[in-house]
């Protein structure tokens, strides 16, 4: 019995090392599919998205699911430190608990509270170690605690920074292609003179966002669950409308920059496929057509009217529903994994973009008087 301790006390102890290095330190996608971290996402997720669905609906779903991603982290590092904490007193257990203590107490779950206040460092000194083994695993699991909390000072400021960088060009998109964000309004907003000289540098910024997208979700996939500030706003469906913009460019769309909506449209793709990977977020046909022929009709008339034109006929038509498959399953796999909302190409009402609006503004046009001063912000702080 206490050899199958000792091995699997450290069976436990190594299991959370080699997890924390692979989801904090390794700087690529871990391709093994037993992972401690994957399974906690995994489960954790599954029940927490179906419990906020049944409790939930509209804003305050959307809201009970943006906690998921701060609140799993806190969760995954208590999950890493209880383990190492079990692992350490397990070896102690194994080895005879071999400990000098001020009542008398002896026992696995006195091998447990030396375990714990030695891996937070307290040095409480009611019970210490007697033996050579349990001192040399009392110092070792010390240094394991310094270890724990120098990789969360560090890990936590990197994830934040990361989110921040994402957001930016997000938001940057609200006055560029509206709220929710659509392609058709994204080529609408840019048929002014020299606007098509703007979404080309557009998309070549969006070129070099899905690359860090790509690279910061692959090494912090947590992020994936991290939602934007607007309800209407998520990266899942910028990607998706950039990748409809270079599509829809691409099949033929006169005077635009095709050659950067073929370079955005690459490394886009490579990042939601990548990222479908990543969640195990099988490819999946969608449930209907995004851009039926009527809507696609629509979708070229209100470009016409802005000045742009969109190629038609049967040639234009196979190709850009060529370009649609290449992507549009990976889009849906996620949509329905993470539960984001996918925009549509052409948005079927007008609305205001976000930064035309404002809770006080609503407030107001409801009760037909101003808003007191002051009267929301309890919503922000």
């Amino acid at each position: 019995m206490t050899i199958l301790a000792a091995f699997f006390g450290g069976s436990l102890i190594l299991i959370v090392l080699w997890d924390a290095f692979e989801t904090i330190i390794l700087p690529r996608r871990v391709t093994r599919r037993f992972r401690l971290t994957r399974l906690f996402y995994r489960r954790t997720w599954s029940v927490w998205r179906r419990v906020a669905a049944l409790l939930f609906k509209g804003k305050h779903l959307e809201t009970s699911l943006s906690i998921f991603g701060p609140i799993s982290l806190i969760f995954l590092l208590t999950l890493w430190a209880a383990v190492l904490i079990t692992g350490f007193a397990l070896l102690h257990w194994a080895t005879g608990s071999s400990l000098n203590t001020r009542d008398g107490s002896t026992g696995f779950f006195t091998d447990l509270y030396l375990s714990c206040t030695t891996f937070f460092t307290l040095g409480l000194g009611d019970v210490t170690p007697r033996a050579p083994a349990a001192r040399v695993f009392t110092a070792v699991e010390a240094g394991l605690g310094f270890g724990f909390l120098a990789l969360i000072i560090g890990y936590l400021p990197a994830l934040n920074q990361s989110f921040s960088r994402r957001e930016v060009n997000i938001t940057l998109l609200d006055a560029r292609a509206g709220s929710p964000p659509s392609a058709a309004e994204m080529l609408i907003r840019h048929s002014h003179d020299h606007g098509l000289d703007a979404l080309r540098l557009l998309l070549h910024e969006w070129e070099r966002w899905s690359a860090e997208l790509l690279e910061s979700h692959l090494s912090y996939p947590v992020l994936a669950f991290f939602r934007s500030q607007h309800d209407n706003q998520s990266w899942l469906a910028s990607l998706t409308v950039i990748l409809d913009t270079c599509a829809l460019i691409m099949s033929g769309l006169e005077g635009a920059c095709e050659r950067q909506a073929e370079l955005t449209f690459a490394m886009a793709r490579h990042t939601v496929v990548d990222l479908s990977q990543v969640f195990r977020a099988k490819p999946r046909a969608p449930a209907r057509d995004r851009l039926p022929p009527d809507a696609l009709e629509a979708l070229r008339s209100a470009v016409a009217v802005s000045g742009l034109k969109i190629s038609a006929g049967g040639e234009a038509d196979r190709k850009l529903a060529e370009l649609r498959r290449m992507y549009e399953p990976y889009i849906y796999s996620l949509s329905a994994f993470l539960r984001i909302t996918i925009p549509p190409f052409i948005s079927p009402v007008s609305r205001p973009d976000n930064w035309q609006t404002s809770a006080w503004e609503r407030r107001s046009s409801v009760s037909g008087k101003a808003a007191p001063k002051g009267e929301d912000m309890d919503e922000h702080f």
